[in-house]
């Protein structure tokens, strides 16, 4: 594999994670070796976007990069990271700042579109080939925010319920359950298209947020 231009790849570290991060910027499997066959091939060259930190105390898992992105090479560079930062009470030079936020999606790169023009899921080569060791390489990390149901899914494990809406009404006690390691907050999707989903949950800006405010307040 040949390393191709890392503008995608953000990183504060050291020798060894930008190992990895050059090892990941060369990465063809979702392409040259998809899960299921050549049928199920990215339609287009493998672009990654990921920020990782040996010193960020939090960890954004997103789910994967999507049209604008793709295009930016930079993670949230679109209205849902507008309201990301919102929740997060932080500013983009507080959220660009890998000494602040690493921000690593279950899929690292664009994986296109589906019939209806929504993003696919995450491509299934990428957290297998990638996660364990990235998560290794940043031990100092004390909170995630597990974005939508593939990050809850790998970050919660047995804890996830059934539905995201389950999940993330369940935050308390996964907050519980994870405060001796690394605290886990699960999160529904920062897109403008679950607005509704919001408004149909109105505990989560008058609870879950302040909640979320307040530790990204002190970590910082």
């Amino acid at each position: 594999m040949t390393p191709r231009d890392s503008v995608y790849l953000q990183s504060a570290g050291g020798e060894d994670l930008l190992a990895l991060l050059s090892e990941i910027s060369a990465c063809t499997l979702c392409r040259d070796a998809p899960l299921g066959g050549p049928a199920k091939a990215l339609p287009h060259d493998p672009r990654p976007v990921c920020v990782a930190s040996a010193t960020a105390p939090i960890l954004i898992a997103g789910q994967a990069p999507g049209t604008r992105v793709h295009a930016s090479g930079r993670p949230f560079t679109d209205p849902s990271g507008d309201r990301l930062r919102q929740w997060l009470g932080v500013d983009e030079a507080l959220f660009y700042d890998p000494e602040n936020f690493a921000i690593v999606p279950m899929g690292f790169c664009f994986p296109g579109l589906d019939a209806k023009g929504g993003d696919l899921p995450p491509r299934r080569e990428c957290a297998p080939a990638w996660r364990d060791r990235l998560m290794a390489s940043m031990p100092q990390v004390r909170l995630i925010l597990a974005i939508g149901q593939y990050a809850q899914a790998w970050h919660l494990g047995a804890m996830r319920e059934k539905t995201l809406t389950q999940t993330v009404a369940g935050w308390r006690g996964i907050l519980a359950a994870t405060q001796s390691g690394c605290a886990v907050l699960p999160l529904p999707h920062p897109s403008w298209r679950n607005s509704g989903w919001i408004r149909k949950n109105p505990w989560f800006e008058t609870q879950l947020l302040p909640e979320l405010k307040r530790r990204v307040s002190e970590l910082l």
